[in-house]
């Protein structure tokens, strides 16, 4: 049995952080879902950029949405909804099967209105309406601005996709944010099952911080990061406020690992894979990543419930000089700004593309 299955079988959804149009059209998605277990699918604008400049495969499209009249994000939506979409309905089974739990693809807002909490709430609607699928999140950051507006997309009905998390502190205020969202909707008579996950980044932790500490404290701060916010999702779980919403029919925000390809070249290629097995909580990994661990990958012990040793290996990293919170709030400042400057290249990718096709006809 591959070590795909044996982590799906174990309670953990392994998704696809991956797509492009030849990969939902030439039957490869499907073939990740039938032999490697793939339950979902996560996208960002890195991954849409490379898509549309690696390939002809958008070219018609970008050509004849053009000669409509569109241009810009107003193109660039109108293609990823399309694969988004495709991808959508090839989960959609998968999607009713699990009622609702599973099958999901994400699909982000633009990153310029992470600082943007109306916004983004209009985007977020807006999106949700035209793709007109009911197994797809829209991706919202975790920043201050953002918060308020994942409070209020979930209580308007909107299933969300938390990005850009860093911590337990950014994860806990995230949660509660949907949390209050789903108790918004308990107080006026609403449906409380809005389906939501929060996306916590893994292997950034360990890009910035190993360069900052010796050789053998590489690589583990990632791991003891997603030890601690694992267990604050298990306590939050058992607690009184979220049991009291179970029992008016909200199921919970799952927990999701992302950023788990490894970039450390001496470090194994399933790192964050193999240590963050975990029930109940989603892995989405590159496709290099995937396909390394249906080859060669294994499935380690599943996380603690008490997080295990990550605070020692936390104070560790204290003693070295290392301020978690500090480097926790740069990490998301940096994401955002990252996601940016990928949105900035990939409308240009889209100008430049649009102009080319338009000067051969």
């Amino acid at each position: 049995m591959k070590a795909t299955q044996k982590l799906h079988d174990a309670g953990q959804s392994i998704w696809l952080d991956f797509i492009t149009r030849n990969l939902v059209t030439s039957g490869g998605l499907r073939r990740y879902i039938d032999e490697y277990s793939v339950t979902g699918l996560t996208s960002n604008p890195t991954i849409f950029d490379n898509a549309i400049g690696s390939s002809a495969d958008y070219d018609e499209a970008i050509r004849s949405k053009h000669a409509a009249g569109k241009s810009g994000e107003a193109l660039f939506f109108e293609l990823a909804i399309e694969d988004c979409g495709a991808a959508a309905d090839l989960f959609r089974p998968i999607n009713e099967r699990t009622n609702r739990v599973d099958g999901w693809v994400s699909l982000e807002v633009s990153p310029k209105l992470a600082y943007d909490t109306s916004s983004t709430v209009a985007a977020a609607r807006e999106l949700h309406a035209r793709a007109n699928r009911p197994n797809l999140f829209i991706k919202i950051p975790g920043t201050r601005e953002g918060l308020p507006a994942i409070e209020e997309s979930i209580f308007a009905g909107i299933p969300i996709n938390v990005t850009l998390l860093f911590s337990r502190e950014q994860y806990l205020a995230a949660a509660n944010a949907y949390m209050r969202g789903i108790e918004r909707r308990v107080a006026a008579g609403l449906n409380p099952y809005v389906p939501s996950v929060a996306s916590v980044f893994i292997s950034r932790w360990d890009v910035l911080v190993n360069r900052k500490v010796p050789e053998s404290m590489h690589d583990r701060i990632g791991i003891a990061i997603a030890k601690r916010t694992y267990r604050a999702y298990r306590e939050l779980l058992a607690s009184d406020r979220w049991l009291r919403l179970i029992n008016f029919g909200a199921r919970s925000q799952r927990l999701l690992w992302a950023s788990t390809g490894t970039k450390d070249p001496k470090a194994s290629d399933v790192l964050y894979v193999s240590s963050l097995a975990a029930p109940h909580t989603i892995n989405t990994m590159p496709e290099k990543t995937l396909k390394a661990l249906a080859d060669h990958g294994n499935v380690g012990a599943m996380l603690p419930h008490d997080g295990g040793n990550a605070e020692e290996e936390l104070a560790e990293f204290i003693r070295a000089g290392i301020d978690l919170d500090a480097v926790a709030e740069q990490l998301q400042r940096e994401g955002a700004e990252a996601f940016v400057k990928s949105w900035d290249e990939l409308m240009s990718r889209i100008e430049s593309k649009t102009a080319q096709l338009r000067k051969a006809g």
